[in-house]
């Protein structure tokens, strides 16, 4: 039994158009499962910053980081070609930044500063017909600022000096106390002594008081 030509003609069709929809799924689901991990996510100033990318293909050609909206040449940070001498190969967009690239399409940033904020973007080439990319925000703030240093000091000082000077008064006052009580028993004592002594030698009894 022969199908006619016009039927050939549209599952031909059909079968390209849903061959095209499935290869467009699978080149959505490989850029969905792509993504940059920050370490730390909230960097500050002068910290490291690990870029790392999870769902990268166990093999691929070469991949590209770039900082901006847009991915062109004025804003590649670098190219990292692995199997090579000296894999990566600065781009202009570099300029005075300390980054390192790692053949897993990760990257590192050294001693991040407020001005590397921006857009962070990976652009993995799998094959000539197949790019896998990824992007990230990144935000670098400003270290917080911390109390002065002679606001602890001082306020510690001041506790410092009004415990000692409260134990001071208290010492203080026990001493006096104790002064009082050792000088009176002493008193009593060289009074009772000396009444003691009138009485054994026989002279005229001298009034004792306590």
């Amino acid at each position: 039994m022969e199908i006619p030509m016009g039927t050939q003609g549209c599952f031909s069709k059909s079968l390209l158009l849903s061959a095209s929809i499935l290869v467009l799924w699978m080149l959505q689901g490989s850029q969905a499962a792509l993504y940059i991990q920050k370490i730390p996510e909230q960097p500050q100033k002068n910290q490291d910053l690990l870029l790392s990318v999870q769902g990268v293909p166990d093999t691929f050609q070469d991949f590209n980081w770039y900082l901006g909206e847009e991915t062109y040449g004025g804003t590649r940070l670098f190219t990292y070609i692995p199997g090579i001498q000296r894999p990566q190969r600065d781009g202009s967009a570099m300029g005075q930044r300390d980054i390192v690239g790692f053949p897993n399409g990760s990257m590192l940033l050294r001693r991040a500063q407020p001005t590397d904020s921006g857009t962070y973007q990976v652009a993995i080439t799998i094959n000539s017909e197949w790019t896998m990319k990824a992007k990230t925000e990144v935000q670098v703030a400003e270290k917080n600022k911390e109390l002065p240093s002679t606001h602890l000091p001082t306020n510690a000082g001041i506790l410092a000096a009004t415990i000692i000077g409260s134990l001071a008064a208290g010492a203080l006052l026990i001493s006096c106390i104790a002064y009082l009580l050792v000088t009176k028993n002493w008193r009593g004592q060289s009074h009772r002594v000396a009444c003691g002594a009138h009485l054994s030698a026989g002279t005229s009894p001298v009034p004792c008081f306590r």
